[in-house]
């Protein structure tokens, strides 16, 4: 993975966003899955992080297209998966009904460069092992990812994790206990968001728009995309973000 500057001082249009997303989020999951000691496989048109049971599958389309051998080989992996397999399309071009797979969207959505406000609540950079559980414990939570519970220290978010270049996990705080967090990468120029998560006790104060502020502090001055939920899509708006395509997500369960 790396990180710098565009290549360009020509801003990014929403065009560029569901391939800048991708790359961003097969940064993302590489280096997840080398932080967990899981496989990555990597492909022209697809980028696949194999896991355990808990962890699952994470396969990462690259390309609008994928060529007949790679959407074989994907086929394969999500019916191999030792837990459930997710694949990720930014750009909804992939057909997999022949998996049975569910399927949604949710919308890329494209933040230019610009100012960021500061956040109202405490947001730290996470560095120390206990806040890193604990941010753990909250993206389980609000994420609602059972498949890691019971919670194991160090399973979702590995110690690694946070050593690798361009990926930085923030909380936020209330009155000295965690209320959110979440994850921010920066790969190729191109910042993104991910887990952005509040605990259940903290809801409807702020906390995600907080989270959101801090992480993006360092990213001010680059392009930064997202996977937008419909519940987190009026925050993001809110804060700049604004939809360039639909993305299409497959899940086994």
């Amino acid at each position: 993975m790396t990180t710098g500057t565009p290549s360009t001082d020509q801003p990014m249009s929403l065009a560029e966003a569901p391939l800048r997303q991708a790359r961003n989020s097969a940064a993302f999951w590489t280096a997840t899955g080398r932080s967990r000691g899981h496989e990555v496989i990597r492909r022209r048109g697809f980028v696949a992080v194999d896991g355990d049971e808990r962890a699952g599958l994470r396969v990462l389309i690259q390309e609008p297209e994928l060529d007949p051998g790679e959407l074989a080989e994907v086929s394969e992996l999500v019916r191999g998966a030792a837990g459930t397999a997710y694949v990720e399309d930014p750009f909804s071009s992939a057909d997999l009904n022949h998996l049975g797979l569910r399927n949604w969207q949710m919308p890329i959505m494209l933040r230019l460069p610009g100012p960021v406000a500061e956040p109202a609540l405490d947001v730290i950079r996470v560095r120390r092992l206990e806040d890193l559980w604990t941010a753990e414990q909250v993206v389980i939570e609000g994420f609602e990812l059972d498949g890691f519970q019971p919670h194991r220290p160090g399973e979702l978010f590995p110690p690694a994790l946070i050593e690798q270049p361009g990926v930085d996990v923030f909380i936020a705080s209330i009155d000295g206990e965690t209320a959110g967090a979440g994850v921010s990468v920066l790969a190729d120029g191109v910042g993104s968001h991910y887990w952005i998560g509040t605990s259940s006790a903290f809801r409807s104060r702020g906390v995600g728009r907080a989270v959101m502020l801090g992480a993006l502090a360092h990213l001010a001055e680059l392009p930064v995309t997202l996977t937008a939920s419909k519940l987190g899509r009026p925050l993001y708006e809110s804060l700049g973000y604004a939809v360039a395509a639909p993305s299409t997500w497959w899940a086994s369960s």
